[in-house]
């Protein structure tokens, strides 16, 4: 279904036809061609990162980096529960078992103090965690300094998923470039898109290597087809990596232009009862990929439905926040640590319309319909 106001859409206006047209005239369309190691460099250069994998999706990339930590069967994974289901299922795809944790009300993502809870509880059942996946939700950095320290504690590396958060920062640092490794989505609603695509990066030159290896079904370096392990049809394909460095040059100035969207918003809502945001904490850099709100009902008597549905008939798309994985059928007899936060989140929040190309008078029609259904049900 297609909206004159699209949650986040994409945005062609660099190199992406210049670049995607020399891909097809010099044939280099799948696997090989000059297209992915530029879009690898340069990602790895713009996130200060020491390498990049350009992969088929961020998924892949998730469950690529799980197979370098040797996850497997009986294998135990802390997940961050408020999260879309990509973060977890790899852990499933390798037999292994997530373990769920709630989130923090600052950032959102997932809580420190609850990840050593989750952590202790797992070791006294005999089961230290292989690894923490932790998400930078929307774009806004999770609290990765407490959480590097209770990991480090305990010897468990990090996995971040940055799906939502190419060009946030933590502390200067670029979400995904914190921790063992970290993943991005170039999925064609993200801030940058290649169609469809992802990205591995790591300071550790040997797993990414290994990932670049793996990615393409672990080929070796002869002259005909020779497999000494199982490998991945994983690998980005050069088309898609044209448009993905094109995208990528102009990342800057988007992180810039949904950040003023952000802004704009809370100027338009502010004052407005019952409704909040959710908060950049000092440290955090968001790329804010999408703009949401909190909808108090007790304060204001309307609901995050009533708003989606109001919305909805004007053309508008708004999207509910993330249902936490732990509540999912498919997740049920998942172990959980936490309380209620990531299910107040769902409960009470919307994603508003945050494409880059969204105007000013645009946003405040957005707004029009929230003020008018405030005034009839407030007076």
């Amino acid at each position: 279904m297609s909206f004159k106001y699209p949650l986040s859409f994409p945005v062609f206006e660099g190199n992406e036809k210049k670049y995607s047209n020399k891909a097809i005239e010099a044939g280099h369309l799948a696997t090989y061609g000059e297209f992915i190691p530029k879009f690898e460099r340069k990602l790895a250069r713009e996130m200060h990162s020491h390498q990049a994998v350009a992969l088929n999706s961020g998924t892949s990339a998730l469950h690529l980096a799980m197979v370098l930590l040797g996850i497997g069967p009986g294998d135990e994974v802390i997940c961050q529960s408020f999260t879309f289901c990509a973060s977890a299922n790899p852990i499933v795809y390798l037999g292994a078992k997530p373990i769920f944790v709630d989130s923090e009300k600052d950032t959102w993502n997932m809580c420190p103090e609850l990840l050593e809870d989750a952590i202790l509880s797992r070791i006294d059942q005999g089961k230290k965690p292989k690894a923490i996946v932790t998400v930078h939700l929307f774009g806004m950095p999770a609290k990765m300094n407490e959480i590097l320290e209770i990991a480090g504690k305990y010897q468990i590396p990090v996995l971040e998923d940055a799906a939502e958060a190419v060009g946030s920062k933590y502390f200067g640092k670029f979400c995904g470039a914190i921790g063992k490794m970290g993943v991005y989505s170039f999925n064609g609603n993200k801030i940058i898109t290649t169609g469809g695509g992802g990205a591995l990066i790591s300071d550790d030159v040997y797993l990414i290597e290994k990932a670049k290896y793996l990615s393409t079904q672990a080929r070796e370096d002869l002259p005909y087809y020779h497999h000494l392990e199982i490998g991945f049809n994983y690998k980005m394909n050069n088309l898609a990596a044209a448009i993905g460095l094109a995208q990528l040059e102009q990342l800057n100035a988007w992180v810039k232009k949904r950040r003023l969207i952000n802004q704009r918003y809370r100027e338009l809502l502010d004052g407005f009862p019952g409704i909040t945001f959710q908060e950049e904490p000092e440290g955090s850099y968001s790329n804010y990929w999408l703009s949401t709100i909190l909808i108090d009902p007790d304060t204001n008597g309307i609901s995050n439905d009533k708003l989606r549905v109001i919305f909805l008939k004007n053309d508008i798309e708004t999207r509910f926040l993330w249902k936490p994985l732990h509540l999912q059928p498919v997740f049920k007899d998942m172990p959980y640590y936490g309380g209620n936060v990531s299910e107040c989140l769902f409960k009470n929040g919307l994603c508003l319309p945050s494409s880059v190309t969204l105007t000013l008078d645009d946003q405040k029609l957005v707004v029009s319909h929230i003020e008018k259904e405030l005034i009839k049900t407030l007076g």
